[in-house]
């Protein structure tokens, strides 16, 4: 096997890759970084996950010159999060060109902060397809001079519809430039691509025995649609991660997975396509600083996102593309860690499930749904390991001294109290569970129900009977604001989703905003949060006034 300085790769950018640990080239970069060092024209063909990233930066790093002041590369992505994850990628390996410029130009930013980024004479400019366009109708963006173009992603970027900006992007590079293109897939539009606007192009494709990480455990539980979202609190508190993704196929049911699980107690968000970026950097900061634990996106907005330690994904819809489901579950197992990937089924889905188990040629395994008994065991397992592990690490002995004298005086039987204590901190042993329909894989037989153990009487509901209550803010007309401007302020500011809201009534001073009652509780914190620069402070009415 080859090693990076078999490549002509200069010494300064080994050690750059030895910095970061990498030592070894993946099968792209040591099929495409000798072909893009002689300058030649490259399509490389390979999964998400398999180091495309170094293969064409590396290259790219080695011919730029740092002491120009024009733009020689530009580098297009299909999301921000993508563009900013290959922003960071480049500049590790930059680290001994001290001159060296890179901005990243996409959408969600300001243009005037763009605009003076550009200004500052980059060689790098890596984006999105539309904002690199409006950028570049704006006179901000000079492609004169560009020697190396590349398209990342490529058949992603023509899914989210920026087929004619590709277009014109390819008409406006110079025609000596070098051209590089990765795709996952190789659609007619990007054969097109390679017959019209690249030179004699390499074909580079890697395939791999499988798919997937072997250490990936993957399982499918068979379910009634419309008891998936009973199944998924199921299997949270079975298995307990820390740290989840759930993909769903469309951007309502993100949301409506969000509100759910916040409802049950969990600590979820979500991601999708509809977000501000500012609601969308402070989703990713809070999943990535473990303060949010679920993480519910769309196949689109999770494009790009980078984050070791994800010890779980969950396909809560089945992806409609098999590539799609390997990227889905190669964000977990990373760095040589055993991973779980979940998929929910309905029997309608298991020739499906077939065509994936082909595909990735792997097994995925057929799990029986976990009973209530055996969720409330498992639990009681981890509980017994995290009080042990806390005994070992508390040493101060004194702290609840007075405390345990006064219950020892009150009871010698030490087992109510443990009792007690235990059912505080464990409150979700204390689910109820709705009962879940057992379903047969066999053609020509009915369903059978559950087992005894694996049901209970349905959950009670957590409303307590009164779905919204109503919430008066000292936010009204005199601030400028329509209803709209309340809930995404809402929503940034107390992670509150729209679909937790009712109607809302404008007043001069006031507004009064009907609040599934559910979520009153994020409400704890708006003492905290400004408005137009004026603290926000509500309470709880009786109900919307009356029209005037």
């Amino acid at each position: 096997m080859n090693e990076f300085k078999d490549l002509n790769v200069s010494s300064e950018v080994v050690d750059a890759l030895t910095k970061i640990e990498i030592l070894i080239p993946t099968p792209i970069q040591e099929k495409s970084i000798p072909l893009l060092l002689e300058g030649k024209d490259v399509i490389g063909q390979a999964q998400t996950g398999t180091g495309k990233t170094f293969a064409y930066s590396i290259p790219l790093i080695e011919n730029i010159d740092d002491t120009s002041k024009d733009i020689q590369a530009l580098v297009l992505c299909p999301t921000r999060e993508l563009s900013l994850q290959v922003s960071k990628e480049v500049d590790k390996l930059a680290k001994n060109l001290k001159k060296l410029k890179i901005v990243t130009i996409y959408g969600g930013e300001s243009y005037e902060k763009q605009f003076k980024a550009l200004k500052n004479k980059p060689q790098i400019v890596i984006g999105t397809p539309g904002r690199i366009i409006d950028q570049m109708n704006r006179g901000n963006l000079d492609f004169s001079k560009i020697k190396y173009l590349v398209l990342d992603e490529a058949d992603e970027m023509l899914k989210m519809g920026f087929q004619d900006d590709l277009e014109t992007i390819l008409k406006e590079a110079p025609r000596d430039r070098q051209t590089a293109l990765f795709s996952a897939t190789l659609p007619s539009f990007i054969k097109n691509v390679s017959k019209k606007y690249m030179v004699n192009p390499e074909m580079v494709k890697i395939e791999n025995k499988t798919l997937t990480v072997e250490t990936i455990d993957q399982q499918v539980y068979y379910v009634k649609r419309e008891q998936k979202k009973d199944l998924l609190v199921r299997l949270l508190d079975y298995y307990q991660f820390e740290s989840i993704m759930i993909f769903s196929n469309t951007k309502a049911m993100v949301d409506e997975l969000v509100l759910f699980l916040q409802s049950h107690g969990f600590s979820a968000d979500g991601l999708h396509g509809d977000l501000k970026q500012a609601s969308r950097d402070r989703v990713m900061s809070s999943f990535r600083s473990s303060s949010v634990e679920i993480l519910i996106a769309t196949d689109v907005a999770a494009r790009g996102i980078d984050i070791d330690g994800i010890e779980a994904v969950i396909n809560f819809d089945i992806p409609n593309e098999n590539e799609i489901y390997v990227h889905r579950i190669g964000r977990t197992a990373r760095a040589g860690s055993s991973g779980t990937a979940i998929t929910l089924a309905t029997t309608r889905s298991k020739n499906r499930i077939s065509e994936l188990e082909a595909y990735i040629k792997n097994k995925i395994n057929v799990m029986p749904i976990p009973s209530v008994k055996e969720i409330q065991t498992h639990q009681q397992k981890k509980l017994f390991l995290k009080i042990v592990e806390g005994m070992e690490k508390n040493t101060d002995n004194n702290k609840y001294d007075n405390l345990i004298t006064k219950l020892s005086r009150m009871n010698t039987n030490p087992v109510p109290l443990l009792v007690t204590l235990l059912d505080m901190i464990d409150k979700d042993s204390q689910r109820q569970y709705p009962e879940i329909e057992t379903v047969s894989l066999k053609p020509g037989k009915k369903n059978n129900s559950n087992s005894k153990s694996s049901s209970t009487k349905p959950t009670k509901a957590s409303n307590g009977g009164k779905k919204f209550s109503v919430v008066e803010v000292n936010i009204g007309s005199i601030d400028n604001v329509r209803p709209n401007q309340l809930v995404v302020f809402f929503h940034d500011e107390l992670k509150i989703h729209r679909e937790h809201f009712g109607k809302i009534v404008i007043e001069k001073k006031y507004s009064y905003l009907e609040v599934k009652t559910e979520a009153l509780r994020f409400f704890k914190d708006i003492n905290k949060k400004k408005f137009n620069g004026r603290t926000v402070s509500y309470r709880i009415v009786e109900g919307l006034p009356r029209k005037r």
